[in-house]
């Protein structure tokens, strides 16, 4: 069974007139699953796959304060019943093309490996757009990229609780920022598997000011609930903008993918022909989707960092 990007790729084509680039499930999770290595933050949220394309993820939750006192030899009726519901999903389908000229796989290097190495490249920014439009998608926006769906920065603001700094101290970073957010956490959820996500930029310029007032102070800072406010660890996320915080348990976080995972590529045809180019094409449907909105904080407003 293939184990890496390339050799599900070549196992792909090497079937090609049987599948026609579709990968069985088992491949296609797989692939999936591949794609969120290039992140720090896709390997913590949840996945889900699906063979439809739009539907419904069922929840369970069970209510607090449901012990009773018991009367012996006495039934009451009481019963505690854990209740259910439904987060509805709809899968939006997008598409990574990319092609190669013989003339490149002929005289580079890499010879034929060049080819595979392409594909893992293009598999990790994959994975890179994937976390992009998790978070950021706005269908409402005009950029291409963005418009493709909805995304977990625009559902939070939208369904979540909001910490607008707007106009609090310029918006500058302080650990006031933190607790106000954490305050706005219901404490059911606040259960030890919070995080913070944020941009590398923001995490370090916190680390900066926290260093800048240790210097100043003439000490020096080693105490990691400091760096990690009310101890709940940060996660430096590469697609977060620079001015939001998010708090919230990764794995309320949810991707839904379907086995419909096809990778192609033609080397036939008037194009390829007449180019000397292999074309390739990696097909898939996603939907970002939130468990409970109500175990979601963000935080915006926040000054730049320029």
């Amino acid at each position: 069974m293939p184990t890496t990007n390339a050799e599900i790729l070549k196992a792909v084509i090497d079937t090609a007139s049987v599948t026609h680039g579709l990968l069985n499930p088992e491949q296609a999770a797989k692939f999936i699953r591949q794609t969120f290595d290039a992140t720090t933050l896709r390997p913590l949220i949840r996945h889900e796959i699906r063979k439809a394309k739009t539907g419904e993820i069922d929840k369970i939750g069970i209510a607090s304060r449901i012990l009773r006192a018991k009367t012996e030899n006495t039934d009451d009726g009481y019963r505690a019943n854990p209740s259910f519901g439904q987060i509805t999903y709809a899968t939006t389908a997008v598409r990574l093309p990319w092609e190669i000229t013989e003339e490149t796989l002929r005289e580079n290097i890499e010879g034929q490996g060049f080819e595979a190495l392409v594909t893992d490249l293009m598999t990790g920014q994959l994975g890179r757009d994937l976390e992009d439009l998790d978070l950021n998608g706005d269908e409402t926006n005009a950029d291409d990229f963005l418009k493709i769906n909805t995304g977990w920065v625009k559902q939070i603001e939208t369904d979540g609780h909001v910490v607008d700094r707007s106009g609090i101290d310029g918006g500058a970073m302080s650990l006031d920022v933190f607790y106000k957010a954490l305050g706005a956490m219901p404490n059911k959820y606040n259960n030890g598997k919070l995080r913070w996500i944020m941009s590398p930029h923001r995490y370090q310029n916190w680390i900066y000011q926290l260093l800048n007032a240790a210097v100043s102070s003439g000490g020096i800072i080693t105490d990691n609930r400091i760096e990690n406010p009310a101890a709940i660890p940060a996660i430096e996320c590469a697609s977060m903008p620079d001015d939001k915080i998010i708090l919230t348990d990764p794995n309320n976080l949810i991707e839904v993918s379907t086995y419909g995972v096809q990778i192609r590529k033609t080397t036939e045809g008037k194009e390829a022909i007449m180019q000397d180019k292999r074309f390739y094409v990696c097909h898939l449907d996603f939907d970002p989707i939130i468990e409970e909105t109500d175990a979601t904080v963000i935080v915006k407003g926040l000054a730049s960092l320029s």
